[in-house]
């Protein structure tokens, strides 16, 4: 049968058990007395602050300046505040671990755990105007927010450092003082309720004046003086001064129970015991001096004496810590899981299973004894070996529950071990945290809810580098994150150069990592004003186009340029020209982009269709006389003043050895005058302006101004081709055919005598063009004949050049004539040319 194991800690206040679970022990300092400190801690394992309790008689030690001390949960200290900002009222810790000091003239300032001051903001309103006497720090869905009550007895309720103050309603028949409060957080909005004598007063946002509820407990008593809120704002607490605990619903509709603790000291803290299992709670722990009760719904008590005279109690979502000077623990409700496979005498299958285990290591034949107690149900109770090792803080206890997990999982088949894998993993996590150096007291649940993610960012935040890294790699998610920060860490604290180099590449060059930027390290060096380290970090960066912001931002801007030209991003180099011409010299900004011609012509290429001038005054810096040329003839272009600009651009032109270029400026400068004073000789005629020198010398042919073309021959070195070309095209079209014959005849023509044919049968003259076929070559006499339709000549022509293939080709085209004698004539001369072969 199952035995007893690991209940030492196990208590029971009926019907449920709980038990008291031994933390890390803290190792405080030996100048830190709890005694006479006021102590807060931050849930789920966080640090505490701890500052000397104005209103308890201490011996000095040291200087006598108030200190605000903030330790992790193993009493390291991790950094301290040296207090000089006036009365501190109270103090509290946000969802993100930054410490809330809340100041009697509604001044709020936030700390990171390690003393640094993040931001400050006041309550605002007529908190900042009316001193305050009290303040709360409460959780809501829209952050942490900050209650206080002035010393007129109103209360005034800031969400978020971000959002405006509320004032809540005026308390009703306010003539007797308000003993004790709470805030209480529903969804995003939050009300108060108030203890006075014997009632309680709620204070909702909207209403004019709180409500009244009296008449709570039956027994008498003189007042309430302590009010406790659950961790999910669900359950009240009450505390008389007669020592009478009334528990129920946070409306007070619903009453649990009314319980006489018999103590007539004062309570030092109340906190309900959250369960594990579910969001509920069932029970509350009041702490006392030297002495702890434990009350549940059902009235039933279980207590505890302590050695310390002070303890502070911490309110979880899984349960309540106790913090002493000599002990650091956590109260539960006992998981359903873990009573099952520990209780005595329990009958529950992961209970026999659990003892199979243990005999099966024992070899003991008990084991299958046990085993089949249990094998009906096997899934079960591994399932719920799994869930108590989760639940377990003790190592031994939980590889326990794990081999007893794996020895019953080999009797399912085809089990599914990825929960199994799962809290394996988890478990090694939370034992890591747990331990002194990390210091992080967080149970399964309080894991789950957190998400690893928040617990690593955390860690990186402690700088506890190492352990996140390893954590992340266990639980598979991305480490570049870490190591980024891990690098901006180094950045900020190494002040060698060349070492943080070094040591950034060595751990960032496993090929493994993935997703990390040298740029966004080199940005916080720069911001740290190590620009030397920035840019050596910059060059690590593969990425060109992700140096550019930072090196604009810098004022390296020839690094900027050089790298966006790197990239290849025409944008991304189009936008660092326009920034960087804004913010520097005209003289510099060419200097520089005149190095990379990419840039350079990107640069012209914007001016171009922006601004001109500013080409102007590259080229000249350059010396560029071509491109100084070419920029004068745009302009003229544009404002059509071409011809009088001429002599500048071929100017230019020159000085840039641009010969070709100079001289066609230097002719058409002539050519341009020489149309002019022409035209101005002949108004009536078409004008000559803008023509080039062929249509030019086509004109004036048409004029018969041949004296004027022939200088124009010989002034613009016309080829005697085109010229013989331009006199037989004018001819012809003017039917001039003697005149056409006669210059033919005067000198050998340079372009032949097709051209000739061509002008005249353009204009259907086929007797014409009969004269000059026969001074064509004789291998293409056929060609034009055939061209002129003068088919007879053309059979006769191929039949004496023996041209068999221009006879077929003639046969075929005759065909389509229906002239008989011709068809005959072709057939014989093909007939007699085949006879030869």
């Amino acid at each position: 049968m199952p035995i007893m194991f690991n209940t030492g800690e196990w208590f029971k206040v009926r019907p449920d058990y709980y038990r008291k679970v031994e933390l890390e022990t803290p190792d405080w300092p030996n100048d830190l007395d709890l005694e006479y400190m006021q102590v807060v801690a931050s849930p789920y394992g966080g640090p505490l602050a701890v500052i000397r309790d104005t209103t308890k008689l201490v011996p000095v030690r040291g200087t006598s300046r108030p200190m605000i001390r903030i330790f992790d949960t193993s009493g390291n200290e991790t950094g301290h505040i040296l207090w000089n900002h006036g009365k501190l009222i109270s103090m509290g810790w946000s969802d993100t671990e930054d410490l809330i000091c809340v100041l009697e003239n509604a001044k709020v300032f936030v700390y990171d755990i390690f003393g640094k001051e993040k931001e400050s903001y006041s309550i605002g309103g007529e908190a900042s105007v009316i001193k305050i006497v009290e303040a709360k720090v409460f959780q809501s869905a829209a952050g942490t927010g900050v209650a206080v009550m002035t010393t007129s007895g109103r209360i005034f309720l800031k969400q978020n450092s971000n959002k405006t103050e509320r004032k809540l309603p005026d308390i009703p028949n306010s003539n007797a003082n308000c003993s004790c409060w709470e805030i209480v957080t529903e969804g995003r909005n939050s009300y108060c309720l108030l203890g006075r004598e014997r009632e309680v007063i709620k204070l909702l946002h909207g209403q004019t004046v709180g409500t009244v509820t009296a008449n709570l407990f039956e027994k008498p008593h003189d007042r309430i003086i302590k009010i406790s809120v659950s961790y999910n704002h669900q359950h009240l607490a009450l505390y008389t001064n007669t020592g009478l605990l009334w528990l129920g619903s946070v409306d007070m509709r619903k009453k649990y129970c009314e319980f006489d603790t018999g103590r007539k000291d004062l309570p030092l803290q109340i906190e309900w015991i959250m369960n594990t299992h579910n969001a509920d709670a069932d029970a509350v722990v009041i702490s006392y001096p030297s002495y702890l009760l434990i009350v549940n719904r059902n009235a039933d008590r279980s207590e505890f004496s302590y050695e310390d005279s002070v303890m502070f109690l911490v309110g979880e979502m899984d349960g309540v810590r106790i913090i002493t000077q000599s002990s650091h623990e956590m109260i539960q409700r006992l998981p359903k899981c873990v009573e099952n496979i520990f209780a005595v005498n329990s009958q529950e299958p992961a209970s026999y299973l659990f003892e199979a285990q243990k005999k099966f290591v024992e070899q003991s034949y008990k084991a299958d004894e046990y085993l089949s107690m249990c094998r009906t149900n096997i899934e079960l109770a591994v399932n719920e070996c799994i869930e108590a090792a989760s639940y377990e803080f003790c190592p031994v206890t939980q590889k326990k529950l794990m081999r007893t997990a794996y020895f019953g999982k080999g009797f399912i088949l085809e089990h599914n071990p990825d929960e199994y894998l799962r809290i394996l993993r988890i478990l090694r996590v939370l034992n890591t945290l747990r331990n002194k150096r990390i210091a992080m007291q967080l149970t399964y649940k309080q894991f789950m809810h957190l998400n690893p993610k928040l617990i690593i960012n955390r860690l990186v935040f402690r700088k506890n580098y190492a352990v996140a890294i390893e954590m992340a790699k266990h639980l598979k998610l991305p480490v570049s994150g870490i190591l980024e920060n891990w690098a901006y860490d180094k950045v900020m604290s190494d002040l060698s150069d060349g070492e943080v180099t070094r040591r950034i590449t060595e751990k960032f060059k496993n090929p493994s990592v993935e997703g990390i930027s040298f740029c966004n390290i080199a940005e916080k060096a720069h911001q740290a004003g190590r620009d030397a380290l920035a840019i050596k970090l910059l060059e690590l960066e593969p990425r060109a186009s992700l140096h550019v912001p930072l090196l604009l931002k810098m004022g390296k801007y020839d690094r900027a340029v050089a790298s966006a030209t790197q990239s290849g991003d025409t944008e991304l180099v189009t936008s660092v020209l326009l920034d960087i011409k804004k913010k520097m010299m005209l003289t510099n900004f060419y200097m520089i982009i005149r190095e990379f011609p990419l840039a350079l012509n990107m640069y012209k290429k914007i001016m171009m269709e922006s601004s001109r001038s500013a080409l102007y005054e590259i080229y000249n810096t350059e010396d560029d006389h071509k491109s100084i040329a070419e920029y004068h003839f745009y302009n003229a272009i544009d404002s059509e003043g071409v011809e009088s600009n001429l002599s500048l651009i071929g100017s230019s032109y020159a000085k840039g050895r641009c010969t070709v270029e100079a001289e066609l400026c230097t002719d058409t400068l002539r050519l341009l005058k020489l149309q002019r004073t022409l035209t101005a000789k002949r108004s009536d005629e078409v004008s000559l302006n803008g023509l080039s020198v062929h249509d030019t010398m086509m004109e004036l042919l048409r004029r018969g101004d041949l004296k004027e073309v022939e200088r124009m021959k010989s002034d613009y070195k016309v080829p005697d081709r085109r010229y013989w070309w331009m006199r037989i095209l004018i001819m012809a079209e003017r039917l001039n055919w003697l005149e056409l014959e006669k210059f033919s005849k005067g000198k050998k023509s340079p372009i032949g005598y097709e051209p000739f044919v061509e002008v005249c049968l353009q204009q259907d003259n086929k007797d014409e063009a009969r004269k000059y076929i026969a001074r064509c070559p004789d291998k293409r006499k056929v060609h034009w004949y055939m061209r002129a339709s003068l088919y007879d000549e053309a059979v006769d022509c191929a039949y004496e050049q023996r041209d068999l293939h221009s006879l077929d080709e003639l046969a075929t085209k005759i065909q389509l004539l229906q002239d008989q004698a011709l068809i005959e004539k072709t057939s014989n001369s093909i007939a007699m040319l085949k006879a030869r072969r």
